[in-house]
């Protein structure tokens, strides 16, 4: 053989799957019952046997999965750099708001007319999210790696993310979870980058992975769980700094009392420099900018020494 014909050769090899695919393997199987083939029987397939994958056992192996299908997706789609957003499920547009305040003082409803009334002030941080998202796509959409937003791909504060992206023609991923309330994804997550999750642990993990800044508009106890645990990995040093931004600073700063915690000793002075207060979409676009420019002069200076 010559060496032409032998690196033909070795090209077809590498080309050529010494195995059929796993999915191949299933098809065949569909096509040509057996039957040995029924409910919990240890005939099927591993990968194909449900009631084999749910057991107690497989949770390891069902945490990869959970790691892997949305990196593996994401990677695929070319999405290097997101934007985080969170917020509460409960936060209405503004004209649904309006209406729900109008059915209220038809009823004569008071306690319900107070609640309504707050639903109008809140939906202000709707419109800020939904700006927000459409500046941060518009901004980006013509760089190498654009900013994506990603968010928790319900209602409320994460709709109004994935709204802003799609109004600017623009991407954006939903990891959505199973919950008993607000687990079905909004309709403006690019359907394509729609995940769900089992594993909150897992869901927190794809938030950070790929994320160079966190942006955190009011909500409850979701909201406060995910925050607080980016500002303790930071504090800790178990991840990378990056801007993580509070909108709406009244709010933050009547729900936590962050100076006491610095008068008692619980953080250090300078954690609360960890995060920045923010009241509308220009202004935190407009800290992220900075913020970038100087990471990145930070980057060009780093380089330049190692040459």
């Amino acid at each position: 053989m010559n060496k032409q014909r032998l690196l033909r050769h070795r090209r077809s090899h590498l080309t050529e799957r010494n195995f059929p695919s796993a999915g191949e393997d299933a098809a065949i199987v569909a096509v040509e019952p057996s039957p040995y083939d029924q409910p919990g029987s240890s005939y099927k397939l591993a990968f194909t046997d449900t009631e084999f994958i749910l057991r107690e056992e497989m949770r390891a192996v069902r945490m990869q999965l959970e790691l892997l299908k949305p990196e593996l997706i994401q990677t695929e789609h070319g999405i290097e750099s997101t934007i985080v957003i969170f917020g509460s499920a409960r936060i209405l547009p503004r004209d649904a708001a309006q209406q729900r305040l109008a059915q209220a003082i038809a009823k004569g409803d008071a306690l319900a007319v107070t609640r309504a009334r707050m639903q109008v002030e809140m939906s202000h941080y709707y419109e800020e999210a939904r700006r927000f998202a459409t500046i941060v796509t518009r901004a980006t959409c013509e760089a190498d790696a654009p900013l994506v937003v990603v968010t928790g791909g319900g209602p409320g504060i994460m709709e109004a993310g994935n709204r802003g992206a799609a109004e600017a023609n623009g991407k954006s991923v939903g990891l959505n979870i199973v919950l008993q309330h607000e687990q079905h994804p909004n309709p403006y997550i690019t359907p394509e980058l729609c995940f769900q999750f089992h594993y909150f642990a897992l869901r927190k993990m794809h938030f950070l992975m790929r994320s160079v800044a966190l942006v955190c508009f009011p909500g409850g106890f979701g909201t406060l769980d995910e925050l607080f645990e980016v500002l303790t990995l930071t504090q800790a040093s178990k991840v990378r700094r990056r801007p993580i931004l509070l909108f709406g600073e009244s709010f933050w700063r009547k729900l936590i009392n962050f100076d006491f915690l610095v008068e008692t000793g619980m953080i250090s002075p300078e954690d609360v420099h960890l995060f920045h207060f923010v009241e509308t979409a220009e202004q935190a676009w407009d800290v992220l900018s900075q913020a970038f420019e100087l990471e990145a002069a930070k980057e060009d200076t780093e380089a330049a020494e190692s040459e």
